[in-house]
C-alpha cells in the first residue's frame, strides 16, 4: 500500500507589471469615471447622424498644448454641441499610464 501523495504547494508566479500586454489588460478592468488628458492618445467623438470626429490629443500636447487648455477647449465645444453628440469614446495610452503608475508599483512592491 502506497502512502498518499502530499497535495503539491501552488508556486508563486512572476508578473511583469510593466508589459503592454498587462498593463491592457489591467487597464480594461478599471471604471474609468474621468482620465486625465494627459494620459489620452485621442478621442472620438460619435454624433446622432452617425459621423464621427477624431481629435488627436497625443499629437495636441506634442505641438506644445497645454493639457489643462486641451480639456477646457474640449469641454467647451462638447457643451455647445451637446444635442448633436451621442457619445464620447476615449483612448488611453497604455505607455503613458504605464510611465506614470510604474514607479509607484515598483516603490510598493519592492519589499515583496
Amino acid at each position: 500500500m502506497s502512502t498518499p501523495k502530499k497535495p503539491r504547494k501552488q508556486k508563486s508566479k512572476k508578473i511583469n507589471v510593466s508589459a503592454r500586454q498587462h498593463w491592457e489588460t489591467i487597464l480594461r478592468s478599471v471604471t474609468k469615471e474621468e482620465v486625465p488628458v494627459e494620459m489620452l492618445e485621442y478621442l472620438t467623438v460619435n454624433l446622432i447622424d452617425g459621423s464621427k470626429v477624431n481629435i488627436n490629443i497625443k499629437q495636441l500636447i506634442a505641438e506644445g498644448r497645454k493639457p489643462k487648455d486641451i480639456e477646457s477647449e474640449i469641454n467647451h465645444k462638447l457643451d455647445s454641441l451637446d444635442a448633436m453628440v451621442e457619445d464620447v469614446d476615449f483612448f488611453i495610452c497604455i505607455d503613458s499610464v504605464a510611465s506614470v503608475v510604474q514607479p509607484v508599483t515598483d516603490k510598493i512592491l519592492k519589499n515583496l
